[in-house]
């Protein structure tokens, strides 16, 4: 009986109290005097004002504080930008100290243990913010979010285009109708769920630009905006391409093909192109994971596409599109997948007469310009003799402690020469060459007096001895690539960038294609450069706060370049 007015006495003393110290007990959000200007609440308003004007808060209730429309802001209401104060925290986005739990194994007071460790990937979600995991929280398209960190630096990076050799990227008239003249496009548009796992790379960015939604409209704009002939596109994950990035494509004109990854990541890669230019001849997708053989124990692909220009007398264009494994340190495992994706390029590129239609090779290969991977692209040969894996991306700037390159670098089980041809191409100059090789070796184990087959002698060198081209030493593959950009920026020779964020600012996605040289002959196929988007130094990256932005939504720059394929 006597429950309800003594905890309505109660209630009103501290009420009173609390109006007489309201300054103690407001929380951080001091806007909200100033929120209703003709309508301000007092303690001094009367009880007919209290109708018509808004009620704030009870400082004392933690559900008045959640009230819904008390926070008028872009953030869903669902989501109350108020922070409690937590111990060791000095901003909002900071991870917390970790509880500690008592010990059950002792019954001391004393002794205490930390919880158990999360997961990576628990971790970085939980210091991101929680709306990002929700699809529907975005800016309406256009819309910049406030930041202090936008003010004063420029909002866009400013790409030109450059002229390879004279014409334009968009020449039209009698040059276009004596020859087929295509653009090709490689993106890594940064997948959703890879950006969820790795937030810490991206704490430099507002946090509203990393929602799905924004970046979705900012990357299908840039898309149409560049319009180039053929895009290949990395990262693209599998739920947004069927629903929103495949749909939005072939509005606008384009054929797609996708080829997602075997393991658990829900991203892949893509090949789309213009329909009113190309047709479709054949789809290769390439898995490189192979059971059972523990050097291709990873999930990556790669995606082939065999094209027919709409021009009649031109020839057929193999189009190739990857991403490579990133661990820095396992070059191995990137060699290994390269000639996988070589050889099949290989025999889709092949024709009658022995020769390989043109080719243009795009994707993120997770190598810099100068390293051995990439050398081998361009220069058709590697030769890996005492190179250590951890140096073959160029990723890794010590070798200490890291094993050297072994011959053969893949297994023989994999059915790849190193030719990075499928042993049924092998000509008949690779098995007399393989035939002397091991008449060398086996006159060496003669003199010698050890038996290779038993394993004696097995540790001795004898790589001086075999022959020039022997396959024991050097990997080579059968096409002519080159990259379509030079990797340094042309006014003041200062590297080019592709990807930056928080942690690096380096090259690693490229453009190869057949190059046709000024001494080729008629019958020879390759294509010609004629121009490429510019791309930028670290320098202009960090004046526009780093990738992603507001106006750029993935952590890499899309490469375009235009070919000219000769009729």
């Amino acid at each position: 009986m006597l429950a309800r007015p003594l905890t309505a006495a109660t209630s009103a003393q501290t009420f009173a109290r609390a109006r007489r110290h309201w300054h103690r007990h407001q929380p951080r959000t001091s806007w909200w005097w100033g929120q209703f200007p003709e309508q301000s609440w007092s303690p001094s308003t009367s009880h007919t004002d209290h109708a018509t004007a808004p009620r704030p808060p009870d400082p004392l209730r933690w559900r008045e504080w959640r009230r819904p429309g008390l926070f008028p802001h872009s953030v869903p209401q669902h989501i109350s930008p108020v922070h409690l104060y937590s111990g060791g925290m000095d901003r909002a986005d900071e991870e917390g100290l970790r509880k500690r739990k008592r010990s059950e194994d002792s019954g001391s007071h004393g002794n205490w243990q930390r919880s158990p460790k999360r997961s990576a990937l628990e971790e970085s979600q939980e210091q991101s913010p929680v709306w990002l995991h929700i699809t529907g929280a975005s800016l309406p398209p256009g819309k910049v979010p406030p930041s202090s960190e936008n003010r004063g630096t420029k909002t866009e990076l400013k790409r030109e285009w450059e002229e390879a050799c004279g014409y334009g990227p968009r020449e039209t008239g009698s040059i276009r109708e004596r020859h087929f003249d295509f653009s090709v496009m490689s993106y890594n548009i940064l997948s959703q769920e890879l950006l969820l796992s790795n937030a810490y790379l991206y704490k430099h960015c507002n946090p509203l630009i990393l929602s799905w939604g924004h970046r979705f409209t900012k990357i299908i704009k840039e898309l149409e905006q560049h319009s180039a002939d053929i895009m290949c596109l990395q990262e693209v994950q599998e739920d947004h391409y069927l629903k929103q990035i495949k749909p939005s494509l072939e509005s606008l004109g384009y054929h797609c093909e996708y080829k997602r990854r075997t393991g658990r990541k829900p991203d892949g890669c893509a090949v789309v192109f213009k329909r009113e230019r190309f047709s479709l001849l054949s789809r290769h997708p390439v898995e490189y994971f192979r059971r059972g053989i523990p050097l291709l124990d990873r999930d990556n692909v790669g995606l082939i596409l065999l094209l027919q220009p709409v021009e009649p007398s031109a020839c057929h264009i193999c189009v190739a599109n990857t991403h490579l494994l990133y661990n820095p340190r396992r070059g191995d495992i990137k060699l290994a997948q390269l000639s996988m994706l070589l050889a099949e390029i290989s025999r889709v590129a092949g024709l009658a007469d022995g020769s390989t239609c043109p080719v243009v090779l795009c994707g993120d290969f997770n190598s810099l310009p100068c390293s051995p991977l990439c050398s081998f692209i361009r220069e058709s040969r590697l030769d890996y003799t005492g190179l250590s894996i951890g140096k073959v991306s160029g990723q890794e700037d010590g070798s200490r402690g890291q094993r050297l390159l072994t011959a053969p670098i893949w297994p023989t089980c994999l059915g790849i020469s190193q030719q990075c041809q499928y042993e049924s191409q092998a000509t008949t100059t690779d098995q007399a060459v393989k035939e002397l090789n091991l008449q060398a070796l086996s006159a060496l184990n003669s003199a010698s007096g050890s038996d290779m087959s038993t394993g004696v002698g097995a540790g001795k060198d004898f790589s001086s001895l075999l022959l020039p081209g022997s396959k024991k030493l050097c990997i080579e593959h059968g096409l002519r690539l080159t990259s379509a950009y030079s990797h340094y920026l042309r006014e003041n020779s200062r590297p080019e960038i592709t990807t930056c964020h928080a942690r690096t600012a380096v090259t690693v996605d490229y453009i190869f294609y057949s190059a046709l040289s000024e001494c080729s002959t008629p019958e020879e196929r390759g294509l010609q450069l004629l121009a490429r988007l510019a791309l930028v130094g670290e320098a202009e990256l960090r004046e526009v706060n780093r990738l992603p932005n507001q106006h750029h939504s993935s952590d890499h720059l899309p490469l375009i370049a235009c070919f000219r394929l000769p009729s």
